[in-house]
């Protein structure tokens, strides 16, 4: 069986908490990153290289660290929003419009005003936030629960039925997102893993565990991945009143109440329609770059899935065919193309079972992927990190 170097010490319970309450989201997520690798790299030494959980969160962690550090973000975010051809017609006919109501602003001043009040910035800002709770989020109780599960079980030389009992005392009672019942089940399954029988038999038991994780993780995570994904979008309201204010500084009551009167008698202005256009572009166009940060995962080696698009791997050999029941039982009911991944890329990230067929996926076709064991930053960054410092480099 194989299996990779020890981690040593192994993190405890005491080193999650600790991660968990740090102030800096930025300094958190990368230790996130780093104790979700320690914790993989831990339950190979029962389990030789067959993914768990921790394996996949620690690059979907990394992953999430760049929208939360907002890497690259500000110059991608100023041309696809601020310099898209549709903008800049949306701002000429924004220009005429407003002129023709009185407006003395010429076409400088008003993509300098577009520039402040649609701030694409802001909405990333939004979109990094929520990235970051929902990293804290899922890494305090779950991060803990597999140290928990270390201290308590992984040192068992024999099944223990009575210690697993005590282990699984600990979660709560109740179906997701406030009850643990999937991490009953998951937990338990990785205990019988450690004494399977054979390696088949260890991988679908592994595999359902992580499967049943990643639903309590993703059911718990649906109010930050909407937020995430919703950030893109302006208020209409404040957006119109703040750019009219800037259109008409001196004479702001007089356009508002000629506008008031053409949208009551049922005549939208050609300021207004300028406006929804502009803002219709502006979310479109925004909204892509959050979906590209938001739903991709980098894995080691060049290796970028697109979560859009369906799985590009195939099944292990030992996972190409489910023996196991329980497991078969649930992938009947939530994986719409069992024993293949086609139709795997979520058509909507938002959707809570567009997500689940595509991580389901990804869980099985990487499965045995020792490369997914790699650890996701090097020694010196290790360091600087164990020492609370920001490390050098690319990250």
């Amino acid at each position: 069986m194989n299996q990779l170097p020890p981690v040593d010490p192994i993190p405890t319970v005491a080193d999650v908490e600790h991660i968990a309450v740090l102030p800096d989201p930025v300094i958190r997520n990368l230790l996130i990153t780093q104790c979700y690798h320690e914790l993989a790299v831990v339950m190979t030494a029962r389990t030789g290289v067959n993914a768990n959980w921790c394996t996949f969160a620690t690059w979907a962690s990394k992953q999430a660290g760049q929208t939360i550090r907002k890497e690259d973000v500000a110059r991608t975010l100023e041309s696809i929003v601020l310099s898209a051809p549709a903008t800049a017609q949306a701002e000429q006919d924004i220009v005429a419009s407003a002129q023709a109501l009185g407006s003395e602003a010429d076409e400088a001043e008003v993509e300098e005003t577009l520039a402040d009040v649609l701030n694409p910035l802001a909405a990333f800002d939004r979109a990094s936030a929520a990235v970051g709770r929902g990293n804290k989020k899922v890494y305090e109780e779950i991060g803990r629960e597999f140290a928990r599960f270390f201290e308590m079980c992984l040192g068992d030389t024999a099944f223990d039925a009575d210690n697993l009992a005590r282990f699984c005392a600990g979660l709560r009672p109740g179906e997701p997102p406030d009850g643990q019942d999937y991490l009953r089940r998951a937990f338990t399954r990785y205990y019988q893993a450690l004494f399977a029988s054979n390696a088949k038999q260890r991988a679908e038991l592994m595999l359902l565990a992580n499967i049943e994780i990643g639903y309590h993780e993703q059911t718990r995570l649906q109010p930050e991945i909407a937020e995430a994904l919703n950030a893109a979008f302006v208020d209409r309201g404040p957006f119109r009143l703040r750019l009219i204010k800037a259109l008409f500084p001196r004479r702001t009551w007089l356009a508002r109440v000629r506008l008031f009167l053409l949208r009551l008698f049922g005549r939208p202005s050609p300021l207004d329609q300028a406006l929804e256009a502009l803002l219709a572009e502006a979310r479109r166009r925004t909204r892509l770059l959050i979906t590209e940060y938001v739903m991709t995962i980098g894995l080691p080696h060049g290796v970028h899935l697109r979560l859009g698009d369906d799985v590009p791997a195939e099944f292990p050999a030992s996972l190409q065919h489910l023996d196991l029941p329980d497991l078969r039982a649930l992938l009947e009911q939530i994986d719409p193309t069992l024993d293949s991944t086609q139709g795997s890329g979520a058509v909507d990230w938002s959707r809570l079972p567009d997500r689940l067929h595509f991580i389901i996926d990804m869980f099985r076709c990487y499965h045995e992927s020792a490369d997914l064991f790699e650890p996701p930053f090097t020694a010196a960054q290790i360091e600087a990190l164990k020492a609370g410092r920001l490390p050098d480099g690319r990250l």
